[in-house]
């Protein structure tokens, strides 16, 4: 979508509605947004360490005069460049989905500091973890969790202006929600949307996320802000609905021909994907496709993921 640049910091879009970018959008690079209206304030996400998190606010502050006092934190789901951040805001009310509270607890920043300090000694799969994460630090962040949680959808006034949040997930992850401004025709979609950049899909199932995009594409919305890429526009929503219906549908034919997940990521051509950065995460959406048609509901080992993805980047690069 040309009529917004892609740059780092804070984007006014109109009518007290606010995007905060972070190219490139890969591992962690996420983004953010404000509402303000009437003096009242809601932030849509904090990202993935103090440090970010701090200028956010402070940009944020110098532009609006609101992030002095965030009213209300909304997390769109739990993975932590959307809500590593929370400790900062201070005073506000935390609103995210059921599912995606209890999701945040089982993946505490500490946990990946650790991995930072000890993915010098793992390898190949640890080199690749330091450049997916090693930018950022994650010590010293204190758990901070919603304070109010909802299933389904839920209203807020943010002055005199309608917020509405709609539970899509799982599929990204367990408790995706979207955060959608009527009045403004503004959408943020959290990691429902990666644009230009590969999706994962780390929880599924595959439908839920196609049909977030139907949810998105059935609004009256002209700006859609996704969790990580450009701004975007329909177009945005209907590329990454085209990307899950066609792994969709290759991944069911080579797992109805017995052909292994590994094998299949490998052999899928994703003709107009291609283009799209962070393409060896399709390791992990065929791991949960093939999952899903299995009925084999137990967790994934992250680790062996990540492993899988390491070699298949390295395939890219030998390319």
């Amino acid at each position: 979508m040309g009529k917004w640049s892609y740059t780092k910091g804070l984007h006014d879009l109109g009518g007290g509605i606010y995007a905060y970018l972070q190219p490139d959008g890969s591992w962690g690079w996420s983004n953010a947004g404000l509402v303000v209206d009437g003096g009242a304030s809601l932030l849509v996400d904090t990202l993935f360490d103090l440090e970010l998190t701090k200028e956010m606010l402070a940009e944020m502050r110098k532009a609006t005069g609101a992030a002095a006092s965030i009213d209300i934190l909304v997390n769109t789901h739990a993975n932590g460049d959307h809500c590593y951040g929370n400790e900062l805001v201070k005073g506000a009310e935390i609103i995210a989905s059921r599912a995606c509270a209890e999701e945040m607890g089982h993946s505490p920043a500490q946990m990946l500091a650790q991995l930072n300090l000890a993915a010098p000694g793992m390898g190949e799969v640890g080199t690749y973890f330091l450049k997916c994460f090693g930018k950022f630090n994650f010590e010293g962040i204190a758990p901070t969790p919603p304070t109010r949680t909802f299933e389904g959808s839920l209203s807020l006034k943010v002055g005199a202006k309608e917020v509405r949040l709609i539970e899509v997930g799982p599929a990204h992850t367990r408790g995706d929600i979207l955060v959608h401004i009527p009045e403004n025709g503004t959408v943020f979609a959290g990691d429902i949307l990666f644009i230009g950049g590969t999706p994962i899909m780390w929880t599924g199932p595959v439908a839920n996320w196609i049909n977030a995009c139907n949810v998105i594409l059935e609004m009256d919305a002209e700006t859609i802000i996704p969790g990580h890429g450009p701004i975007t526009d329909k177009n945005g929503v209907s590329a990454v609905k085209g990307y899950f219906e066609h792994l969709q549908a290759e991944a069911r034919r080579r797992y109805d021909a017995g052909m292994p997940a590994a094998e299949a990521a490998r052999d899928i051509d994703l003709s107009s994907y291609r283009s799209w950065t962070d393409a060896e995460r399709i390791v992990v959406n065929i791991d949960t496709l093939y999952r899903e048609f299995s009925g084999d509901r137990s967790p994934a080992n992250a680790l062996d993921l990540f492993a899988a993805m390491a070699d298949f980047a390295k395939s890219i690069d030998r390319g």
